[in-house]
Order: C-alpha cells, then sequence, then structure tokens
C-alpha cells in the first residue's frame, strides 16, 4: 500500500468524570460510521468499549478502548478512557497517544469533581480540545447553564458551534452554527437529515452565531476588522479562525446532543475533522523530541513515513485469545507486520509480530502501519507500557509514562499455600497491562502487598484475578514495617560454654553498643587487641549479632541505626569454635540491648493532598488528628497542595476518608520519608498487640 493512497488521520481521546456518557458516545460514533450495525447499551452490557465482564458488571468503564473507523475519508482513531480518578493511568496513558480531546459533560448531572483533575492533564499535555455536551434529551437539562457552568469551574472560553433544538420539551435534533441548518437523526439508520432551521429557533441561531463570531474575530486582528466592518465572517474565515483558535487553545469549539439518541454526533465527527490536528499539524507544532541513547543528544522526528520508524507504547494488553497486545502510536516512518525493530528502552531486538486495527474487543490485521496512525502489535517479548520502538541505525528514546505511586494497600491471603505461585504470576501480568498496580513482596513484614489507587481499583484487579486465573485472595491491613533501636550506650559479656562427650564448646566475647544516627543502619568494629580472639572468629560474632538484630526485645522487630564494638573476650585453643562465637554475639548483643533503653521507631510518610481552597481547613484538622505536622502550602490552579509529614499507621486507611471529606475532590501522594520515634502512648499500643499477635500465632 503506498504511502501517498492512506487517508489522513485524526487520534482523538475521549475523557470526562464517570456517567458523562464517554462510552455510549463512542459508541453512536461508531453506529455513525456504519462500524456495527445497531448501538449496543450500557445496562444492557453489550457495548463496544466496556467489554471486559468487570466493566459489564460494574456499569463503568475500567480500561481504555481503541476504536478505529473511517469518517468521510478520515482515518479516525478515538480512545475511550474511563472516568474514575483510580483508572487516571489509563487517561494519562491515552493522552501520550493522540493529538486532540473530546471532553464530554452530561448536562443531566452536571460537572463532576473528576472533570477538573482531566482538564489539568489535557492541559499539561497542550492538547486541543472539543466540548460534547451530552445528555440533552433528559428532562430539565439546560444548554446555556451547562455552558457557564463549564467556563467557570474550567476557567475556558466555550465557542459554541451547534445548539440543541427543542421541541415540546423533547430534543429532536442540533443546529449547525456553521452551515446554519438542522440536523437530526434519520431513526434506526445511521443516515441524517438536513433541513431548514425553523423560525421559533431562528433567533437563538443567530445569537449563538452571533456569539462564535465575536468570540472568534476576537482572537485575529484581521477578523475583528471585518466583523466590525461588516457586522458578519464568512463561513470559510469563521472556520478558519476556529481550527487557529482551537489549536492555539484560545477557546474550546462546543458541540451538543445525545449519545444515547445518536444526536449530534455527525457533526461532532466533522468538528473533530476540521478543528482537531493531524498528526503532522500536531508535530509540527510539540515536534517528537527524544534523546540519543549513547550519546543522550536530543533528537527529533517528523511524523513523516519517510524518517526512521519510532513509535511509542502506550498500552499493553494480555489477551486471552490473542496473546500480548502492545498498543503503539507510530510517530515516524513505517512498519511492516513481522519486521524487527529496536526497543530503546529497555536495549533489546524485538522480532516483531503482525499487526492490528482495533475495534474493541475485535482486532483485523493490517500490513503495514505509517507515521501518525495508532496500531496494536502481537506477541512482543520483552515491551512494556512507556517504552520507544524504533530503527536500530538511528535510535532515540522519548520520555516516558509518569507513573503516580498508589496510595493504598493491602496485604494479600492465599486460601491455599499451593496457589502462591499462581497469585503471584497472575498479579504480575496484571500489572504488565496496568502499571499504577503495584504488587511486592514485603521482606520485613513477609507479606504480599497490592497497593493500587483506589478501592474499585483494588477490587477489580481481584476480580480480574479470580477471572482470568482462577485464585481468590483475603484482604487485610498491611503490617507497619516498625524498627528497634537504642537510646545510650551499653557494654555486656556473652560468653558460650558448653561440655559435651568430646570437645566442648566455648566463645566469650564483649560487646559495646552505641546509637547512631537516624538513618545510619548498622555498623560493626573490630577493636579486639593482643589476639583474646583470634581474627578468623570475628566474622562469627558479626554474623551472631546481625542475626541477633533481626527481633528487638521491645516488641520483636528489627534493630536499627546502632554501632556494634567487639572489643574484649576470651578463647579456648581447643573448644573454641565459629558456631560458638557466633552463639556468644549473639548473647552479648541481647545483654547490652537491655541496659541501652531501646525504642520502637516507626515510618513517616512525605504525603500531598490536593485539595479545593474551600476544603484546605477540613484537611488539615483531619492530618493533624492523624499526628501530622503541616509542612507548608503550595497553590495549583484553584486548589491548594497541602504538605505533611504523617506516620505511616495513621494513613492505612487515608485514602477513603479523603474521598468522604472532599466528595471525590482531593487525591493525595505520599513517598517514604525516614523513620522516626513513636510517641509513648503508641509505643504501649503496639508493644500489645505485637503480643497479641505473638500469642495467636502460637
Amino acid at each position: 500500500m503506498p504511502h501517498e493512497s492512506a487517508p489522513p488521520i485524526r487520534n482523538v481521546v475521549i475523557c470526562s468524570y464517570p456517567g458523562a456518557g464517554k462510552t455510549t458516545l463512542c459508541e453512536a460514533l461508531a453506529f455513525s460510521t456504519g462500524v456495527i450495525p445497531t448501538m449496543g447499551s450500557i445496562p444492557q452490557g453489550n457495548t463496544m468499549g466496556d467489554f471486559e465482564p468487570e466493566e459489564v458488571h460494574r456499569h463503568h468503564s475500567i480500561s481504555s478502548t481503541i476504536c478505529q473507523f473511517e469518517w468521510q475519508g478520515t482515518k479516525v482513531n478515538i480512545i475511550d478512557t474511563p472516568g474514575m480518578s483510580d483508572y487516571g493511568f489509563e487517561v494519562q496513558s491515552a493522552l501520550r497517544a493522540v493529538d486532540g480531546v473530546v471532553l464530554v459533560v452530561g448536562a443531566s448531572t452536571g460537572l463532576r469533581s473528576e472533570i477538573e483533575r482531566v482538564w489539568d492533564l489535557i492541559q499539561e499535555h497542550e492538547l486541543p480540545c472539543l466540548l460534547f455536551v451530552n445528555e440533552l434529551d433528559k428532562e430539565r437539562t439546560d444548554y446555556r447553564s451547562t455552558l457557564a457552568e463549564c467556563e467557570k469551574t474550567l476557567g475556558f472560553t466555550a465557542v459554541p458551534i451547534t445548539i440543541p433544538v427543542i421541541k415540546e420539551g423533547t430534543l429532536t435534533g442540533v443546529i449547525d452554527l456553521i452551515s446554519r441548518s438542522v440536523i437530526t437523526p434519520a431513526s434506526g439508520t445511521p443516515k441524517t437529515h438536513q433541513t431548514e432551521i425553523s423560525p421559533e429557533h431562528q433567533s437563538m441561531a443567530s445569537e449563538f452565531r452571533r456569539r462564535a463570531m465575536e468570540q472568534v474575530a476576537e482572537t485575529n486582528d484581521q477578523l475583528v476588522e471585518k466583523y466590525l466592518s461588516q457586522g458578519e465572517i464568512s463561513n470559510e474565515d469563521l472556520q478558519d479562525g476556529l481550527t487557529l483558535g482551537t489549536l492555539d487553545g484560545k477557546f474550546v469549539p462546543v458541540l451538543c446532543g445525545s449519545a444515547i439518541r445518536n444526536i449530534g454526533t455527525t457533526t461532532l465527527f466533522d468538528a473533530i475533522q476540521r478543528y482537531l490536528p493531524s498528526p503532522s499539524d500536531r508535530s509540527s507544532l510539540h515536534p517528537n523530541i527524544g534523546l540519543q541513547p549513547q550519546t543522550h543528544d536530543e533528537g527529533q522526528r517528523k511524523s513523516d513515513p519517510h524518517d526512521p520508524f519510532s513509535a511509542f507504547v502506550f498500552k499493553t494488553t494480555i489477551d486471552p485469545f490473542m496473546g500480548r497486545l502492545s498498543f503503539v502510536r507510530v510517530l515516524s516512518g513505517t512498519l511492516q507486520a513481522d519486521s524487527g525493530f529496536y526497543n530503546a528502552s529497555r536495549q533489546t531486538k524485538e522480532k516483531g509480530g503482525h499487526l492490528f486495527f482495533s475495534v474493541g474487543k475485535k482486532h483485523h490485521q493490517v500490513n503495514q502501519v505509517s507515521a501518525g496512525d495508532i496500531v496494536a502489535i502481537g506477541k512482543l517479548k520483552d515491551t512494556q507500557t512507556g517504552d520507544t520502538l524504533c530503527d536500530e541505525r538511528h535510535s532515540i528514546i522519548f520520555p516516558g509514562l509518569k507513573i503516580a505511586r498508589p496510595v493504598m494497600s493491602y496485604a494479600l491471603e492465599v486460601k491455599s499455600k499451593n496457589e502462591i505461585d499462581k497469585v503471584s504470576l497472575g498479579l504480575h501480568k496484571l500489572v504488565e497491562e496496568d502499571p499504577s498496580l503495584e504488587f511486592l513482596r514485603n521482606e520485613e513484614t513477609k507479606e504480599m502487598l497490592l497497593s493500587g489507587v483506589g478501592q474499585s481499583h483494588i477490587d477489580a484487579t481481584l476480580d480480574k484475578l479470580r477471572r482470568k486465573y482462577g485464585v481468590e485472595v483475603d484482604l487485610h491491613m498491611p503490617k507497619v514495617p516498625y524498627k528497634e533501636t537504642i537510646h545510650r550506650m551499653a557494654q555486656a559479656q556473652g560468653k558460650y560454654k558448653k561440655q559435651t562427650g568430646g570437645h566442648g564448646q566455648y566463645g566469650d566475647c564483649w560487646l559495646q553498643i552505641e546509637p547512631l544516627p537516624r538513618g545510619a543502619g548498622f555498623e560493626f568494629h573490630n577493636k579486639i587487641v593482643g589476639g583474646v580472639i583470634p581474627r578468623n572468629f570475628i566474622p562469627a560474632v558479626e554474623k551472631g549479632v546481625i542475626e541477633a538484630l533481626q527481633h528487638g526485645i521491645v516488641a520483636g522487630f528489627p534493630i536499627v541505626d546502632i554501632r556494634v564494638a567487639v572489643y574484649d573476650g576470651s578463647h579456648h585453643p581447643v573448644d573454641s569454635s565459629e558456631l560458638a562465637f557466633k552463639v556468644a554475639g549473639s548473647m552479648a548483643l541481647k545483654h547490652a540491648l537491655e541496659a541501652a533503653h531501646c525504642t520502637i521507631l516507626e515510618p513517616i510518610m512525605s504525603v500531598d493532598v490536593l485539595v479545593p481552597d474551600d476544603l484546605v481547613g477540613t484537611v488539615i484538622g483531619d492530618l493533624n488528628s492523624r499526628r501530622g505536622r503541616i509542612q507548608g502550602m503550595a497553590t495549583k490552579g484553584h486548589n491548594q497542595i497541602v504538605k505533611a509529614f504523617v506516620p505511616l499507621a495513621e494513613m492505612l486507611k487515608y485514602a477513603p476518608s479523603l474521598t468522604s471529606m472532599t466528595a471525590g475532590k482531593g487525591s493525595y501522594v505520599m513517598e517514604f520519608s525516614g523513620y522516626e520515634e513513636v510517641p509513648k502512648d503508641c509505643l504501649n499500643r503496639i508493644v500489645e498487640e505485637h503480643k497479641k499477635e505473638t500469642v495467636s500465632s502460637h
């Protein structure tokens, strides 16, 4: 297939908050192109986008879906994304693969808090955007007030280019303000009818067209002159002005309709084609810049089929029938099916695989794909989400995906020990599909930990684990990895003497222990002089000390931030052995600890809470009640970031509390900061809990 015959491309992400109608809109767009014969529905669980059983059961998307089809000679690649903030990674990765956005707002529900986060991401990626006001077929919806709410909440200028046609309280079609005609769907078919605007809707159409002309004219001096002198802008000038203003982010063109009734979808398609950029338009404004792996020099790739091949992996799925599929945005060059390439991120060669275009869960094979397009590559061995693929002779690495650390963790308890390997294998595969999950074994607490962005994220993951890999686990709060340390210097002897039938056992050492600064760990020093302990037995003393440090004397936690020196002792020429000195070292440490005033240390987290201005006081009060120390504030848009240090023990159940406190408008990130001594009242509680745990385990 020669390059010249490839149709122009638009890569678009559909995003919003839960319940705005994104998946239904994607369904209507597919129906309008004739790709599907009838529209599925969310309640019936038969949409093209939400095909995973977990999505059907929950009635909302939990992963992004790629739908590729043609509209009037243009190939449109649409990525339908989840609305819940638990699945924000799906939105972030999809935004890296596209050149424009359709932001959906449900007129019946009003704006939900998640939309501000989505809008921040769109701004961060500097992507041009269209707004689609959905659900205007529902009672008590108002187009004007929804527009005003969007402008106020998100802070952009809205330029309506279609408005609803309401007859006797029912939405029947939309008015296209550019062509000045009414577009209505032909019942049960993808076709539409175009008619003249009726007299009863003429004045509203004129008012909104005037508003659009004024807003577009304001962005361009020549258009302002034309508008002021003629009182009108030609359709051509209006469309050119809309295109330029959209690309520059000066305003957001607004369309409207009802996805569920397929009203307004064809005009949305026309707007995607007309006002959102092609891959080459986008790359001329925002070049594809990466680094050369060996020299770290900056490199650039044009969205040109004749440039060297390069692509970015934005999604991975492990399909029961297709196997592993890596969804990539081809940034430059051309890729043939089954041709090899280089994974610059992992410095490995990939053999390549079959290439597929996708419509939901259906995939069809293609022979090649060129710059600007989106394609799934089958069965790559080493490639992960976020990797750069390229021609090895012209290697380049594009920036990877920023993955926020998950904040909610649970310990997993496997119902049968025989299934531990199955759980581990299954969760590692699920993490490959969704890098915003984290699965690891905590070596300190010996627990398997699963971490996610929220409760829904964790629940859906366990549902997938059960369905795909046939294993079930129980969840409980993870143990806090407490540690112990000492307050003062102490000395003690450890003497191990045992007489048996043959040789006896004899080891004798004196140790001095002293505290080290917080975070310093463990030091061991040999201060023996005169050979009272032969040099070859010193490592055995150290080994005994290290083993004894794993179980403190307050509540059995590992001991840290301690310096241990062996400075005296004695040996027996026949009975001394490595084992005897190892036991002696362990005994001496335990005796010294008893005199060194041990205490418990707890992990402290550095926490950043993003919260609307009006809820800052509530959040600060709550953090204080969790023994948090507020470190300061920073402003981000309409929000504040509250910075604090908080003990990990107080943050284990913070995610649902913050959601409840802020009605879903708050979010947070946290990372380990260091260890600090626990207050006395907490120390007693921790010791009591440890005693109970020890009794129950025996």
